[in-house]
């Protein structure tokens, strides 16, 4: 069963285009890398400037696990935390 993810983050004000520039960087390497992976895009939330949303899904847990121990996501993840205003909230779903 496939499984999605929405990951809401918060970014520290004026460190936008920085955590874009790393998020892109990130997503064409789980497009490029990850047969398990069906969707991985960013969003800009419209009423707020600093919140961003990431759907993804994948198409099944060990897709997901995989994709959590990539070499680039965890470089990537990490480069991308000292833009974050503090820890991404993850709802994990299942597809009907």
């Amino acid at each position: 069963m496939a499984i999605g993810i929405i990951a809401t983050l918060e970014i520290k004000p004026g460190e936008q285009a920085a955590f874009e520039r790393i998020f892109s960087e990130l997503a064409a390497e789980v497009r490029a890398n990850e047969t398990g992976n069906h969707f991985y895009a960013l969003h800009k939330s419209r009423s707020s400037d600093t919140t961003y949303v990431v759907l993804e899904q994948y198409e099944d847990a060990e897709a997901l696990a995989a994709h959590n121990e990539t070499d680039y996501f965890k470089r990537l993840g990490a480069a991308m935390g000292p833009h974050m205003a503090g820890r991404p909230k993850i709802e994990m779903l299942d597809a009907v």
